[in-house]
């Protein structure tokens, strides 16, 4: 396994910072270049210019809904390149809702790529401030079943692609984030039965637990909400070397079973952690000792959980996890210290080009580039990636915040409100 070089990834992202508005024109001109003989960019008149002038006079802000027909051809199995020039190999599926249904969002290798060059230097920047050893982590994360489109194409949700695409583990291993519990449960067909045995995989390796984490702030909440209830079951299995009958499917009993011995000194010492407690104050760092932090999504419709984990954390720092959408990541979390109250992010100018409307009550504005925003002003944010263009995404305003306003020269975002396609409903 070769681990990061952490100081290698924050020196790369510190380059390209300092040259944001040259390296998003380069990111343009890649994507349109790798995308020429498209259907979609055939059809808007750019004749093989990649500028981005003649980009925003040629190809028009759409949203989602405009760009569904093709969206739909694909997964209806017509293999010409409509949208993008290399195929598309997965559709995933927001879980934030458009007109009632999820919206069907084209995946690549090159947005998956994108997924882990972010927590490439989101890790960075944490294990700068929270130096990890070698662990386990205790990591709250299911994934559905994929099924196959109409047209032969494997479809599920963002994270479900994410976490079933053959270079995640790899990933995770190299950025010191393994999962405690086997790929049986974090795969398994029942999430009830998933979350049980996450929590009695990660009181197996307590010691060796480094941080706890999920994707959104409520799915750690919801955990250990589920472990005031049943920890006395826990370590009943784990005296008994026996797993619940509970956990009924065959992969995930069979897996978890191999992992249990009779452990009546562990199963002593959590009943007394948690019989000290007091309204269930300081619960992780009394269960996992050499845990450094949580982490998740803690900003927008995942602030209200916030206050709760404060309480299973006790001491333990929270970490806001990263900034994006469905349709593609947009920016990472460089100040790890921060809470997630005040949390802000870092545009990452290579993984997509972003553009800006300035929200005003005066007449239609034009999108503004990365380098062309304003302190203080509100927008709402474009995103061109390797699998959609010019897509517009719904988000809350976005202000560009007056306090510590630039990380190198890009613009920090600070995050509000709950937002409609981000990251909180992928």
């Amino acid at each position: 396994m070769e681990l990061l070089d952490v100081n290698k990834v924050i020196e790369d992202f510190e380059s390209i910072s300092k040259n944001a508005g040259k390296v998003q024109i380069e990111t343009l001109k890649r994507i349109l270049e790798q995308n020429s003989s498209a259907e979609y960019l055939l059809a808007q008149g750019l004749d093989g210019k990649t500028d981005p002038e003649s980009f925003k006079a040629c190809v028009p802000v759409v949203t989602h809904k405009d760009l569904e027909p093709y969206i739909q051809r694909i997964i209806d199995g017509d293999t010409k390149p409509i949208l993008t020039t290399k195929p598309i190999t997965t559709i995933s599926l927001s879980s934030g809702t458009t007109h009632g249904k999820p919206k069907f969002i084209p995946f690549n290798d090159e947005l998956m790529e994108n997924t882990l060059q972010i927590y490439r230097t989101s890790f960075a920047y944490r294990n700068r401030e929270y130096p990890l050893g070698n662990g386990k982590a205790l990591q709250f994360i299911y994934s559905s079943k994929q099924f196959v489109t109409k047209g032969g194409i494997a479809a599920g949700t963002a994270t479900t692609n994410v976490f079933r695409n053959s270079k995640f583990k790899t990933s995770m291993e190299g950025i010191l984030s393994q999962c405690c519990s086997p790929d049986e449960v974090i795969f398994g067909p029942d999430f009830h039965q998933s979350l049980y045995c996450h929590l009695l995989c990660g009181l197996l390796f307590r010691e060796e637990i480094q941080f706890v984490s999920s994707t959104f702030a409520h799915s750690i909440v919801h955990a250990f909400r589920i472990f005031e209830r049943d920890w006395e079951e826990i370590c009943n299995d784990i005296r008994t070397g026996v797993l619940s009958n509970r956990i009924s499917a065959p992969s995930v009993r069979s897996a978890v079973s191999k992992l249990l011995t009779p452990n009546s000194k562990l199963a002593d010492l959590i009943h007394e952690k948690v019989s000290g407690l007091s309204n269930w104050y300081g619960l992780i760092p009394e269960l996992f000792p050499n845990a450094k932090y949580l982490y998740g999504i803690m900003t927008g419709a995942m602030e209200p959980y916030v206050k709760k984990l404060r309480n299973y954390a006790g001491d333990l720092p929270l970490v806001s996890h990263d900034y994006g959408a469905s349709e593609g990541w947009i920016a990472v979390n460089v100040n790890p210290t921060v809470p997630p109250e005040l949390a802000t992010f870092a545009v990452l100018p290579d993984i997509g080009y972003f553009e800006f409307i300035p929200l005003s009550k005066t007449g239609e504005q034009k999108p503004v580039g990365l380098t062309e925003v304003k302190l203080g002003e509100e927008y709402e944010t474009i995103i061109t990636t390797f699998g959609e263009f010019n897509n517009a995404l719904k988000f809350e305003p976005i202000p560009m915040i007056d306090k510590l306003p630039f990380y190198r020269n890009l613009p920090l975002e600070c995050e509000l409100a709950a937002i409609g396609t981000s990251p909180n409903n992928c």
